[in-house]
């Protein structure tokens, strides 16, 4: 089965975190369906990939720019949200970008709680609260939730808090703008084999092969960012227009194991 055809086509949708990993999957596909996609992130230089977002959706004839953008300092996010204006205006807000810091509760420090929730958590809240003012007329905000949104993961306390924070976020926010058109939902995406964390594209695909994870993913493999990207797409279209405060898991099965 093929991709379902979108057309974006006179949508301005803005992405956070957009220069690799899922981010980078959800712009190509947002561009490939006629949208002008803006990435807010803090390098264009991507982890996976030999050139920039923009410059691999346009290259695709699509419609794309760059603004480098700190999601952790409001202003930053308000240029970003801002820069929409050169385009027609904000249609879609994806509030994507996020940090990882695995380890045990017990070594946590100050300084990687002040960072991991600035990013994960603030990052979030900043995105939608300005997005919301920004969108006159309507629009969509979808945020990257995860796993850790609703289940505990070994060494991910941190992270996990910050997620169940996004969906609460995403959940609130849902209820206080949707009487101005807005919508606001979630993607929770399971094990995905980026280099979100340095070397873990390679390490899922090794640990779902040997069933090495905490337990199994039903469907038998690990999930990749093209898996994901539809997602996106699916809420930010009219297909989801009766569709709010939603958490879609993404995960091959792993929450219902």
């Amino acid at each position: 089965m093929g991709h379902v055809d979108y057309d974006f086509a006179d949508e301005t949708v803005v992405i956070t975190g957009a220069t690799s990993g899922i981010g980078r999957a959800i712009a190509e596909r947002f561009g490939a369906a006629g949208a002008t996609v803006i990435n807010g992130d803090i390098t264009d230089e991507p982890k996976d990939a030999d050139r920039p977002t923009h410059e691999a959706v346009e290259a695709a004839g699509g419609t794309a720019t760059y603004v480098e953008t700190d999601v952790t300092n409001r202003d930053d996010v308000r240029h970003l949200v801002e820069s929409a204006d050169e385009y027609g205006g904000l249609d879609v807000m994806i509030n994507n970008a996020g940090l990882q810091i695995p380890k045990p509760m017990a070594e946590v420090t100050p300084d990687d709680l002040e960072r991991i929730f600035a990013v994960n958590a603030f990052g979030v809240f900043y995105g939608t609260q300005l997005a919301a003012g920004a969108m006159r007329d309507g629009g969509v905000i979808i945020n990257t939730a995860s796993i850790s949104s609703d289940l505990a993961q070994h060494e991910q306390v941190q992270y996990d808090a910050t997620k169940g924070a996004v969906k609460m976020i995403t959940r609130g926010a849902a209820l206080e703008y949707a009487r101005d058109g807005i919508r606001v939902n979630a993607v929770a995406p399971g094990q995905i084999a980026t280099e979100f964390t340095e070397g873990w594209s390679g390490e899922a695909e090794r640990k779902v092969a040997a069933d090495e994870l905490l337990k199994p993913v039903p469907l038998g493999r690990a999930g990749y960012p093209a898996d994901v990207a539809g997602a996106y797409l699916y809420l930010a279209s009219e297909d989801a227009s009766y569709v709010t405060g939603e958490l879609i898991h993404v995960d091959g099965g792993w929450q219902i194991s």
